[in-house]
């Protein structure tokens, strides 16, 4: 009941389907109504249509971002239409993306599942294509997803792994699948020096270009000398991080740039080793996006497989990170396309009877992405599924939903009202569901 207060909330719809989002609506209306300021940062559609004003930033992201294209209501004619992508699929512009779907004929049953709301239900989850699975926040779809189908598959498979929660059996055709990946959003490195570089195995290739210049093979530099995990080549003041914590006694640890190498993380006479007038912190601090086009232009079969190798960042929508930035500066959503990035980046050199054929299981992918990115990342796990692997994803986007090849709707209400299999089969035919929530948006 305060009022005159300003209230500004990150990505309030996270984790939320369509019909709770409505009801988070009317709560930030009534905050409205009754005299306060709400500022929402979102790329739910039905926020966006719903907000009194609309501040669109771009055109695109990173170095291609920062500007305001649009400020106004939505329906208001403007020039902005051009250059906002918000504005584009909000108006119908811009079409969302249509995927050839995927017929199936192998598949994995989990039978008799009972953990937590589960009301004894038998799923099966089809393999070799997009299956998604939705309900209402609350109605048992990480209880079935990540306490039952995962832990009982990688047991089955490890012969190890956590016990999975309450259900009868598994059963079909375990057989087609080799390895099983849960893709959440937990920090894809454990330290602060991990990076996407890092993750994606491309620094190797970076640090080994740097050890092959003139200067480095005089200074009898390896290429562990430009890592910075790794004594050497690092700043030994603040161990290659770049930046130094002091400890408060009674307040939160402050963090400072390292004074001995101004946040560079390397030793000065590393700094001197230059690639195409390059040294070890310019090629850090260039995106994605930069360092494809400068790799990309060498003739060095190194530098060129640089840029190939970081293709895969472009392909999930992260063309505007530095190659440099800490894992622990990724949002989440970020985190976890890095991860599909690397799976993306994973070549099936084996014969294909050996191949892996994974299982692949992602939690919210959608999270803290906007219409055109979702379109990457459903664009990006057809180049899974066309490696011969499977996909399972727990979401509410109703673009996800739409495109995905099965549906398993959950429900139909949340807690004990929910844990039941409302609809199981293609989207399409989802429609005709009376029971369902998602039927109704969809």
């Amino acid at each position: 009941s305060l009022v005159g207060s300003l209230y500004i909330l990150d990505e309030p719809s996270i984790g939320l389907h369509p019909r709770d989002t409505e009801r988070l609506i009317s709560v930030l209306k009534r905050l409205r109504d009754i005299g306060n300021t709400v500022v929402v940062v979102e790329h739910d559609e039905e926020i966006m249509r719903a907000a009194d004003l609309l501040i669109d930033i771009g055109p695109r992201a990173g170095v291609n971002g920062g500007e305001i294209v649009f400020n106004g209501r939505i329906g208001e004619e403007t020039d902005s239409d051009n250059i906002s992508l918000t504005l584009q699929y909000l108006h119908g512009d811009r079409g969302r993306y249509k995927r050839s779907k995927r017929k199936w004929t192998y598949s994995i049953k989990v039978e008799g599942a009972m953990e937590h709301n589960l009301k004894d239900i038998n799923v099966t989850f089809p393999l070799n294509v997009l299956t998604v699975v939705t309900g209402v926040s609350g109605s048992g779809k990480s209880s079935l997803v990540g306490d039952i189908l995962y832990p009982a598959i990688y047991r089955h498979l490890n012969h190890s792994g956590a016990a999975p929660g309450t259900f009868r059996g598994l059963s079909g055709n375990l057989d087609r699948i080799t390895h099983v990946e849960y893709v959440d959003q937990n920090p894809i490195g454990k330290s602060s020096r991990s990076n996407a570089v890092t993750y994606l195995k491309v620094y190797d290739d970076i640090r080994k270009l740097l050890s092959e210049q003139q200067y480095a093979k005089m200074n009898n530099f390896t290429p562990s000398h430009f890592s910075f995990n790794m004594d050497g080549g690092r700043c030994p003041e603040c161990q290659g991080e770049g930046f130094v914590k002091i400890g408060m006694q009674f307040m939160a640890d402050v963090t400072m740039v390292c004074e001995a190498c101004g946040g560079k993380r390397f030793k000065p006479d590393i700094l001197e080793v230059r690639y195409k007038e390059k040294n070890i912190d310019d090629i850090l601090n260039m995106s994605v996006e930069e360092a494809i086009a400068f790799f990309g232009a060498q003739e060095d079969p190194v530098a060129r497989r640089i840029a190939e190798r970081l293709q895969p960042l472009v392909d999930v929508g992260l063309s505007y990170i530095k190659l440099g930035q800490s894992s622990s500066t990724l949002s989440g959503g970020e985190s976890q396309r890095v991860k599909l990035a690397y799976f993306l980046s994973v070549n099936d050199t084996a014969p294909k009877s050996k191949a892996q054929k994974v299982l692949f299981i992602f939690d919210e992918p959608t999270t803290g992405l906007h219409f055109y990115d979702v379109e990457k990342l459903l664009k990006s796990f057809d180049a899974l599924l066309a490696k011969g692997h499977s996909i399972v994803v727990v979401e509410h986007n109703l673009d996800v939903i739409r495109a995905a090849d099965w549906v398993i709707d959950l429900g139909p209400e949340a807690g004990d009202a929910g844990g039941g299999l409302v609809y199981a089969g293609p989207p399409e035919k989802l429609k005709d569901c009376k029971d369902s929530h998602t039927a109704e948006y969809l």
